[in-house]
C-alpha cells in the first residue's frame, strides 16, 4: 500500500477537467486523505489543455509532487504534455475515442479505456467524466460507494435517475478498467486515510471565510483572476449576515467604496491582483493619509500588465511595500496555507482597526487556487479589536472647536469616530492636515502628522510573523520563503538533514514591519540563506538584505516561468548553490 499518491486529470478546458478532479479529491478527503490539488488552465473561457494534479496522502501536505502516478487522458495533448512527470510503474488512462499514442520514451502503461463509448451508451458523453472516476477506482482498488455522497450532492437536484446513472457510470469503467488491468487491479491501493472530518477549500475560500469571520460585511471588488472565487464566495455567504458584495465599476471605485465604508464604521475590504493594485496606489495613499482602516488582498499572479494571468508569480512584493506616492505606515501579511489565509484575515482587519491604517494581505495564484485539506477552524480562537473607535457619547465640545481627530497621541493612534457622531465634527481630506483635519501645509505640523502616522509601526501585534522549522542550532543552510513557496521547502528541509546538510527553514509571515529579531538568530547561526521565491529580481532576498545585512551569505533561488516549485526541482537546485565549502 501506497502513503503518497499523485493523480492528474488533463484535456481541453469546458470538457469537465475540473468537475473530474472535484469529484476525485473531494471522495479521498471524505475518507480522511491529506490533499493538495493545482490546476494549471489558460487565459480563456474555453478551450486550450488544462489539467489538474492532485497529491493524496496520509499525512500533512503543502504542495503537489514532482512525480506522477496514475494520468487520466482525454486527448493526446494531455499524453503528450505531461507523461514525463509519470514514474516508470505509473499508468495512462486514455479515451479510447481519440485513439491514444504513447510516446516512444514514455516507460509507464498505456490503458485504453472507452470513457466516451460508455458515457455515450449510458445516455450522453458528459458523463465520461465519471467512467473516468471508475477506471481510477480500479487502480486504487476503491469501492465506487466512495463516491455516492459526492455524486448524490452535485446531481441530486437533477433526480433520482440522473444519480443513478451517473453512478452506473462509475460501476462501468471501473468493470472495464478491472478487466484490461487484469493482475494489476489495486496497483496503486493506498494505506487507509483515518476518517476525520476535514475542510477541502481553495485559499480564495479561507480568505473570505476570514474576512466573515473577522465582522466584514462588506466587499467591495472588481473581477480578476486569480482573485474572483473571493467575491463569489461572499455573494453568497454575506448576505446571510446582513452584509453584501458590490461589483464595482473599476479597481479604483472597489478600494475607495472599501474606505467610505470603513470611515462609516463598517469592516469593509476589497480584493484583486497586481493590475487592480496597481489602480489602487492613490487610494492605499488615502486610506494612510486620513487613517482610515483598509484591509486589501492580493492575489499576486504573472506580470506585468496583463502578464500570465493564470500562472503562478510572487512579484508584486516591492509594489506592496512602496507602491505608493509619499510615505505611509502599512502593514503586510503573507500568509502561506489556507489556515494561516483565514487567521491571518481576522488579524488583518484587527490590526487595520486598531492602528487605522491600510493592511494588505499578500497571496499568489497557487494559494489563492490550489485546492487543499485544512483542519476544522477553531472559532474560539477568534477575538475582535475594533481599537480607539469610540460609538459612544463624546464630551462636548467648546463653541467653534473641530474633534481632535487626528490629536498627537504617544503611540501615534487617535480615537476615531463615525460620521453624524454628536460632537465629532471633524475635516477629512487627504491633504495633510492638523489635528481636527483642516489642511495645513505648515513644515512643524507636516513633521508632527508623519511622526505620529509612523509610530503606529511600533505597535503592530501579529500572532507569528516568521514561521520557522529550525532543529539545527547551527545551520549549514537557511531556507527561507514567503506564500505558497513554504510547502515544497517544507519537504526538501528533511531531505536536506538526511544527505547531512543542516538546513533550518524560515517562511516570513509579516513581511512588513520586518520581523528583524525573529530573523536575526536563524540568519546570524547559518552558513548561507538562500531565499526561495517565485520572481525574476529576488523582491524578497533584496528586502531581507535591506532590514539584515548579511549581504556576502545571501543567495537567490528564484523562479518565474508561471509554474510553482515542486520539491525534489527546489532540492536538486538547492544542492546546486551549495559548495563543498559551504557545508
Amino acid at each position: 500500500m501506497l502513503h503518497q499518491l499523485s493523480w492528474k486529470v488533463g484535456g481541453q478546458q469546458g470538457e469537465g477537467i475540473e468537475s473530474t478532479g472535484e469529484i476525485f479529491s473531494t471522495a479521498m478527503n471524505r475518507l480522511g486523505y491529506h490533499l493538495y490539488g493545482y490546476r494549471h488552465f489558460s487565459s480563456r473561457i474555453k478551450g486550450g489543455h488544462t489539467n489538474n494534479k492532485i497529491n493524496v496522502r496520509t499525512s500533512t501536505v503543502h504542495t503537489i509532487p514532482d512525480d506522477l502516478n496514475i494520468l487520466v487522458a482525454f486527448d493526446q495533448e494531455t499524453i503528450e504534455i505531461n507523461y514525463k512527470e509519470l514514474t516508470k510503474e505509473g499508468v495512462i488512462l486514455a479515451d479510447a475515442k481519440f485513439k491514444p499514442v504513447k510516446p516512444e520514451d514514455c516507460l509507464a502503461e498505456l490503458y485504453i479505456v472507452p470513457f466516451t463509448e460508455i458515457a455515450t451508451e449510458l445516455g450522453t458523453s458528459l458523463m465520461k467524466n465519471m467512467v473516468a472516476i471508475g477506471a481510477t477506482a480500479a487502480l486504487m482498488n476503491l469501492e465506487d460507494e466512495v463516491f455516492q455522497s459526492v455524486v448524490n450532492e452535485i446531481f441530486g437536484r437533477k433526480g433520482e435517475a440522473v444519480v443513478q446513472k451517473n453512478m452506473e457510470a462509475i460501476a462501468k469503467g471501473h468493470q472495464i478498467t478491472n478487466e484490461l488491468l487484469k493482475d494489476q487491479v489495486g496497483k496503486f491501493e493506498l494505506e487507509p486515510g483515518d476518517g476525520k472530518h476535514r475542510l477541502f477549500m481553495i485559499g480564495n475560500e479561507a480568505l473570505a471565510l476570514g474576512a466573515l469571520a473577522a465582522g466584514s460585511r462588506l466587499m467591495s471588488a472588481y473581477p480578476i483572476t486569480p482573485a474572483s472565487e473571493i467575491m463569489e464566495y461572499l455573494i453568497k455567504k454575506l448576505p446571510k449576515f446582513g452584509g453584501t458584495v458590490i461589483q464595482t465599476e473599476d479597481e479604483i471605485a472597489a478600494a475607495t467604496m472599501a474606505i467610505g465604508a470603513s470611515y462609516g464604521g463598517a469592516r469593509a475590504f476589497t480584493a484583486s491582483a497586481g493590475p487592480g493594485l496597481s489602480l489602487m496606489m492613490e487610494a492605499l495613499g488615502l486610506a494612510g493619509m486620513t487613517e482610515t482602516p483598509l484591509v486589501v488582498v492580493d492575489t499576486q499572479r504573472g506580470g506585468p500588465s496583463t502578464g500570465l494571468p493564470t500562472k503562478q508569480e510572487q512579484s508584486d512584493l516591492m509594489a506592496m511595500l512602496y507602491g505608493t506616492h509619499g510615505e505611509i505606515p502599512k502593514v503586510v501579511i503573507a500568509p502561506s496555507t489556507g489556515e494561516e489565509a483565514f487567521y491571518d484575515m481576522i488579524q488583518a482587519f484587527n490590526i487595520a482597526d486598531e492602528l487605522q491604517l491600510p493592511v494588505i494581505v499578500l497571496s499568489d495564484l497557487q494559494l489563492s487556487l490550489g485546492k487543499q485539506t485544512v483542519e476544522p477552524f477553531d472559532y474560539s480562537k477568534i477575538s475582535i479589536n475594533r481599537g480607539k473607535l469610540k460609538m459612544d457619547e463624546l464630551p462636548e465640545l467648546e463653541d467653534k472647536q473641530y474633534f481632535k481627530r487626528y490629536e498627537l497621541t504617544e503611540d501615534g493612534i487617535s480615537t476615531r469616530v463615525v460620521p453624524g457622531q454628536k460632537y465629532g465634527i471633524h475635516h477629512v481630506t487627504g491633504v495633510e492636515h492638523n489635528e481636527e483635519g483642516k489642511p495645513s501645509e505648515a513644515a512643524g505640523n507636516r513633521k508632527k502628522q508623519m511622526d505620529k502616522r509612523f509610530r503606529k509601526l511600533q505597535y503592530v501585534h501579529f500572532d507569528t510573523p516568521v514561521f520557522t522549522d529550525a532543529p539545527n542550532k547551527e545551520a549549514d543552510v537557511l531556507l527561507v520563503g514567503f506564500g505558497s513557496t513554504k510547502g515544497a521547502i517544507e519537504e526538501i528541509r528533511p531531505m536536506l538533514d538526511a544527505e547531512g546538510i543542516k538546513t533550518n527553514h524560515a517562511h516570513i509571515r509579516l513581511i512588513h514591519p520586518f520581523p528583524v529579531e525573529e530573523m536575526k538568530p536563524l540568519i546570524d547561526h547559518a552558513k548561507k540563506v538562500i531565499v526561495v521565491e517565485n520572481n525574476a529580481t529576488g523582491q524578497l532576498a533584496n528586502i531581507l538584505k535591506l532590514n539584515m545585512g548579511h549581504h556576502d551569505k545571501i543567495v537567490n533561488l528564484t523562479k518565474y516561468d508561471g509554474t510553482p516549485f515542486l520539491p525534489l526541482e527546489l532540492l536538486d537546485r538547492v544542492k546546486e548553490l551549495l559548495t563543498d565549502g559551504d557545508i
